[in-house]
């Protein structure tokens, strides 16, 4: 008999609205048991999901979804949501090849009304509908959730900044889980809050202003003397200040609370905004206790918990960049750290407590991140800027602007380059050779191993301009890295290194997929070269390569279209060495979720995958080679 019983029965939320308000502490139940179970067996995010269960509940017993839109910000939080909207099952293989996504997608479910990934844009695709609606004659409502971290980003208040005077009729939810502004205060705080959300005050509110608007002195002290009352009760002054009737805060894990505040909301024209306070790892101890350990998860044993490696197994490149960082801290004081909001995603962990005074999390602020460094580089201090490649695209103009134009050193510590498994194509650092490699004064650094990236890292960190130096999740080959004062010695700038001395064909390996270019040359017999740098190429290398080989492939793990590839092409035409070029890497399209290995291989890019590949592009040539003699 299934333990999930009243759960079994909700295929939709038009299942979970017919039922009794009574049974809903029982569903809330079932739902966090089953969620705990799944992800347990499948890995992802936990801590944020078990957060938000009552919320997800609430929202999709009041609103009429899909027709009303739910515009989830991030995605972090959206499992709940995909169990009662049909994907129960589906969550068997969440995250994996051809299963269900991690994060909401369109074209996944109707109820996955915006595709999201990245934070902070969920009032603005909500006041995107909510004015849709407006414009089409349409009766729906548009809500977005949105968590405190981000709501610390400029997007987020940049669309709050409009939906105030844009007189949408959409609710923003701050789902607060971390930054606890105002603490619920228990049951009178949700009744003031329900009794503020009504009808009757939100009627005497307006016919009050109405009466008022032909006195605006009056107004304005009246408008002064509520915003004076709320102020003693909750903390909106600011959201009302954008022009949204602010509601709350309220106890997110009370659903008596919840559904008869989101009732009373749901009648209310205009922007709206609701504050609930809800907890981490709710109704999971050990992610109640540690909520970060427990945000993206591997499989574990839900009773034991996750338990740590046995050993001290290989390093990850995350954790080559946090030694190194701690490592040049040491060396030269003038070295500062930067992060938007990704401490122990990005290694910093250990940096942040030796050398807290160096230390800086900007919170979900990329684009803050790259000119607050570039403000810092005018005074003479040397910062690093660890952020995902994904997450780099959001600073692109700063990028520009403010730190290359003027020609500023700073490192620019790229993780997650290339393909990220699970995390699918919003995670993805496919682009940041094509969109860099056009920059003026930045360069790019592609190391093979662990310590090739520790060096890198100190070559580039040795620059008088900006040098992004890009690795991937996970770990490596195992290689030790350096020590000493030595070990910071970087490479050479802008040189790479010949790795196998074969004939006809040579692969130009920019990362670490010389692991596989190196295993395939052994068939092939071709030559490899670590080529180390994408920008600026070894022009020397290459046409060293170029004149005594008949072909040459490049291959990186980053989009084909305009990557180094393309510029060895721009290399190899400039030196007017007309040279057949098979460029290796990631197709013109998105790459969906998955196995990291499995991904790969599925797109050619292992060990056997480029063999295969390189011998079918000869193999015309071998005939008409084989024809002509």
């Amino acid at each position: 008999m299934s333990a999930f019983k009243l759960l079994d029965t909700i295929n939709s939320p038009a299942d979970l609205r017919r039922l009794d308000r009574k049974q809903l502490p029982q569903l809330v139940s079932e739902l966090r048991a089953f969620l705990i179970e799944s992800v347990s067996q499948t890995g992802g995010h936990l801590s944020s999901n078990l957060g938000t269960i009552e919320l997800t509940i609430a929202l999709h017993a009041v609103f009429n979804t899909p027709e009303d839109r739910l515009v989830w910000d991030v995605g972090h939080q959206c499992y709940a949501h995909k169990i009662l909207t049909g994907r129960r099952d589906g969550m068997k293989r969440l995250r994996m090849h051809g299963g269900l996504s991690g994060f909401p997608k369109r074209s996944e479910s109707p109820y996955d009304t915006f595709g999201v990934g990245h934070s902070s844009t969920s009032i603005s695709a909500a006041l995107g509908m909510a004015l849709a609606a407006k414009h089409k004659g349409e009766d729906r409502k548009s809500v977005a959730i949105i968590g405190d971290g981000a709501m610390s980003a400029g997007m987020a208040f940049e669309a709050m900044n409009n939906a105030g005077v844009a007189d949408a009729d959409m609710l923003v939810i701050l789902n607060d889980n971390e930054m606890s502004i105002s603490p619920p205060v228990g049951a009178l705080n949700n009744i003031l809050t329900r009794l503020v959300s009504g009808k009757t005050f939100h009627v005497a509110r307006e016919a009050g202003r109405h009466m008022l608007e032909f006195a605006p002195p009056l107004l304005e002290l009246a408008r002064r003397a509520e915003e004076h009352v709320k102020g003693m009760i909750a903390p909106g002054t600011l959201f009302e200040e954008f022009g949204f009737h602010y509601y709350g805060p309220i106890d997110g894990h009370d659903l008596d609370a919840l559904i008869p505040t989101l009732e009373n909301l749901k009648n209310l024209k205009g922007p709206k905004f609701l504050h609930v306070i809800t907890k981490k790892g709710q109704g999971y101890k050990l992610a109640e206790a540690d909520p970060i350990l427990y945000h993206g998860v591997a499989k574990f044993a839900p009773d034991e918990g996750i338990k740590s490696a046995k050993g001290p197994g290989k390093l990850t490149y995350t954790q080559v960049f946090g030694d190194w960082l701690c490592d040049m801290a040491k060396a030269d004081s003038r070295l500062i750290g930067i992060t938007p909001a990704m401490r122990e995603g990005s290694g910093m962990v250990r940096f942040s407590a030796e050398h807290a005074d160096r230390y800086f999390d900007v919170g979900i602020a990329e684009q803050h991140a790259v000119t607050f460094a570039a403000g810092l580089a005018c005074e003479g201090l040397k910062p690093v800027v660890a952020i995902y490649s994904t997450f780099l695209q959001r600073a692109y103009d700063q990028l520009v602007h403010d730190v290359a134009l003027q020609k500023l050193p700073m490192v620019l510590a790229l993780d997650r380059a290339g393909l990220v498994g699970a995390d699918g194509p919003t995670h993805a650092g496919a682009y940041d050779i094509p969109f860099l490699r056009c920059i003026p004064n930045v360069s790019i650094a592609c190391p093979a191993d662990e310590a090739e990236c520790y060096r890198l890292l100190s070559t580039a960190y040795a620059q008088d301009h900006a040098v992004a130096v890009r690795y991937p999740r996970g770990s490596g080959i195992g290689t030790e890295l350096p020590t000493g004062p030595e070990g910071l010695q970087g490479l050479p700038f802008g040189k790479g290194e010949l790795r196998r001395q074969g004939r006809r064909v040579a692969i130009l390996a920019f990362g670490t997929l010389l692991q596989p270019a190196l295993v395939a040359a052994e068939a092939l017999d071709a030559t490899v070269v670590n080529m180390r740098w994408a920008k600026p190429l070894d022009f020397e290398l290459l046409l060293e390569v170029a004149r005594s080989h008949e072909a040459v492939v490049t291959l990186e793990e980053g989009a084909v279209a305009g990557g180094a590839g393309s510029a060895v092409l721009e290399a190899l035409q400039a030196a007017r060495l007309p040279l057949p070029v098979l460029q290796l890497g990631l197709p013109d399209r998105f790459i969906e979720h998955g196995d990291h290995g499995q991904l790969l291989c599925g797109l050619g890019l292992d060990a056997a995958g480029i063999e295969r590949r390189v011998q079918a592009w000869l193999a015309p040539a071998e005939v008409a080679k084989g024809e002509a003699s």
